[in-house]
């Protein structure tokens, strides 16, 4: 049995575990866990325990009263260091190998290198998706447009704005969008790809609730995004057509994912 602690703010921490699980343990038994368990037991009867993204936790609640018997691994992220740093614990946990699913900062890298007796580098695949046309698939548009089946899909070059929320940066990003396609002199249909569309959403712009987005990424005009670690990587090989808008996070680093996305871009 493999246990997961991913623990974060929205629902990244879950997609990322899940691209962990299909690339390194495919078909393996796993259970994954938002909140660090207070029984030892729960750890002790694992075979491996993975800690995602934050090698003490999201508040530093992981020390090193971890169960001796399960191998302990971390899939690292990009993080903003200096914020977390002062979280971690006087006793870290150690890990028997740290995963980078992207490159870290160095001081990031040598705190990993300094708790894990291996660092490696690790290219994440998401698991298969269900067809983003499939029954229970939500579009709403205004209500003269898009009302037949074969609407319920995004057609070849619409321009998919695809972010979970907040409603605020939702909302920014569509007014980016909408900027950009005057700027390029393009008329293209707007298609929000969210669980939810916010208050306020233009009445021009479709609405897709549907998850995951990715499989909707080869046919699209522009993917607008924020700078999310899955957003980023799952668009890389549409980085040509992919705009980003960086958002501030408590420790995810937006903005210098979204800088290394456009060099690699040009």
């Amino acid at each position: 049995m493999i246990v997961c602690y991913a623990r974060g703010g929205g629902l990244g921490h879950l997609t990322r575990v899940r691209a962990y699980l299909h690339t390194v343990h495919p078909g393996a038994a796993a259970t994954i866990r938002t909140e660090w368990p207070r029984d030892p037991a729960v750890l002790a009867r694992a075979d491996e325990i993975v800690v995602d993204a934050f090698p003490a936790g999201l508040d530093g609640e992981i020390e090193a009263a971890v169960p001796r018997g399960p191998r302990v691994v971390h899939l690292a992220r990009l993080l903003r260091w200096d914020a977390y740093r002062p979280l971690i614990p006087a006793r870290p946990p150690r890990f028997h190998r740290t995963w980078l699913a992207e490159p870290v900062s160095d001081p990031h890298l040598a705190y990993l290198e300094s708790v894990s007796d291996e660092v490696v580098p690790l290219a994440l695949a998401d698991p298969p998706a269900p067809s983003a046309t499939a029954p229970g698939d939500r579009l709403t548009a205004p209500r003269d447009r898009m009302t037949t089946p074969e609407d319920r899909m995004t057609a070849s070059g619409d321009w998919l704005i695809v972010h979970s929320g907040p409603p605020g940066e939702i909302l920014e990003l569509v007014a980016y969008a909408r900027e950009s396609a005057v700027l390029e002199g393009l008329s293209p249909r707007l298609v929000l790809v969210s669980p939810a569309a916010p208050p306020g959403l233009p009445a021009g712009v479709a609405h897709l609730a549907v998850r995951p987005a990715w499989p909707l990424f080869a046919s699209a005009g522009r993917i607008v995004s924020a700078a999310g670690f899955n957003v980023v990587r799952q668009a890389a090989p549409y980085r040509h057509k992919h705009r980003m808008v960086p958002f501030p996070r408590r420790f995810d680093d937006q903005f210098t994912r979204a800088a290394r996305a456009r060099r690699e871009r040009t």
